[in-house]
């Protein structure tokens, strides 16, 4: 009870990920308004978070890997607190810019250390379910971002009380890590083996803790903690880069954050009738993603990581054919309809593959000597990735037409199924030890299937 406890309050940086992410799929048909912004302009607004959260995203690794992961998600709460706050009392555009790419350093920090944390800390039998507490706080942030958005769409000042109320899970996640206790595999790692042991106590069984604590010291022999960065391209380390930095790409360039980010404009284009209800379609689709986000966690630790991630991807590209599809013969009537649940499937696809595999492999596949810097390079792909799509998605629609839009989607979602098929490993069952030993090739790889 109590490891329940440190995870799910750890987890609430996947929750504020969410609820910043998703909160401005509502709050932009308002800026636009006070704003005045066109195409490129709404692609500005949208992607500045994303700036910052690229920037936070860089630096991670190497600052957790300094001074600890618990210290620097305390500071990532804080973050939050600010941003949200100048976000909401901007008094012009260039102000509220500033404060969402304040919320997008805290965003791309705790994208990379919320899950790393959870794996350092989770019991290998249970890591699947536990790290993917982050996606399913990450779904559920956005969820309610989506359900704040259409309960304040008629309010005074609506789109500074939708940015604003970000500061209140923020102060919940700086009060809740000060309880908490530092990531026992990092304590290893620097050699203060006591603070190690006595973070273990707080979260495992009595006969639990000397066992772990002796597979952690056995792990540190094969790892010398001081490695250049260059380690990363050679040696046990390459092929996780490889791995974990491709599906950060893909998890973005396969469309799933410009469905979130756009989904009410989508909605209208469809046909819908108004703001308030593409909102409202919209929060539809928050509530499957955070349902399929639990049949995943249910899953991962059974199914396996690649098998999620095959059959998610598939239903994924079907998907994206039949909005391409709908789209192509115009919109309104029985298009707008058929949007709605062709989206919200998409999506569910989407929360029981990439979006909870991703960040769970690669805290998984790093060597602990470079485990933080690790997926510190993958999570800059994928902001930068999420940066670059969400940029041009807008004036893509506006040249191309939403049709073509999709299309390219589902063709590069082909291209991750086939990428995963070939070269993603399983890691289900195994400790993060048995990982590492496993791709140095200190043991044979147990076979996995599809």
């Amino acid at each position: 009870m109590k490891f329940i406890l440190v995870a799910a309050v750890a987890s609430l940086g996947g929750l504020l990920f969410g609820y910043d992410t998703g909160v401005i799929s509502g709050a932009l048909p308002f800026l636009k308004h006070d704003f005045a912004l066109g195409p490129r302009m709404q692609g500005v607004a949208t992607s500045a978070v994303l700036v910052g959260a690229t920037l936070g995203a860089a630096g991670a690794g190497a600052v957790s890997d300094m001074f600890g992961r618990r210290r620097v998600i305390l500071f990532v709460g804080l973050l939050f607190i600010a941003g949200a706050l100048g976000s909401a009392a901007a008094p012009a555009l260039s102000v509220l810019l500033a404060g969402r790419a304040v919320v997008g350093v805290a965003i791309g920090i705790a994208s990379m250390l919320t899950p790393l944390y959870l794996s350092e800390i989770a019991p290998k039998e249970r890591r699947g379910g536990i790290v993917s507490l982050n996606q399913f706080c990450i779904t559920l942030g956005i969820l309610v971002s989506y359900l704040v958005d259409y309960a304040l769409a008629g309010a005074t000042d609506n789109w500074r009380w939708m940015l604003g109320l970000g500061a209140v899970p923020g102060l919940v996640l700086f009060l809740g890590m000060l309880t908490l206790p530092e990531s026992p595999r990092w304590l290893a790692g620097e050699g203060r083996t006591e603070a190690a042991r006595a973070a273990l106590v707080r979260m495992r069984r009595p006969d639990e803790v000397e066992p772990e604590l002796a597979e952690l010291r056995t792990d540190l022999r094969h790892d010398g903690r001081l490695v250049p960065w260059s380690a990363l391209l050679s040696g046990p380390a390459r092929k996780p880069l490889i791995v974990g930095v491709a599906l950060a790409v893909f998890q973005q360039v396969t469309g799933i954050n410009t469905v979130l980010y756009y989904a009410p404009a989508i909605f209208l284009s469809a046909g819908l009738s108004s703001a308030s209800v593409s909102i409202l379609a919209t929060a539809g689709v928050g509530l499957v993603n955070v349902i399929m986000t639990v049949v995943a966690m249910r899953l991962l630790d059974v199914a396996g990581r690649r098998a999620l991630l095959l059959w998610g991807l598939g239903g994924m590209i079907v998907m994206l054919l039949v909005l391409a599809a709908g789209f192509a013969f115009g919109n309104g009537g029985w298009v707008a309809l058929m949007t709605i649940p062709s989206v919200a499937a998409y999506v569910g696809f989407f929360a029981i593959g990439l979006g909870p595999v991703f960040w769970l492999l690669i805290s998984e596949i790093f060597p602990l000597a470079v485990r933080g810097r690790g997926m510190s390079i993958a999570s800059v792909a994928n902001w930068g990735s999420n940066f670059i799509v969400t940029l041009v998605f807008p004036p893509l629609v506006a040249a191309l037409g939403t049709a073509t839009a999709f299309l390219v989607f589902a063709v590069l979602s082909v291209a991750a199924f086939v990428f995963t098929w070939q070269i993603v490993p399983e890691t289900n069952g195994r400790s993060l030890e048995e990982i590492e030993a496993q791709l140095e090739g200190r043991v044979q790889a147990a076979p996995y299937h599809a």
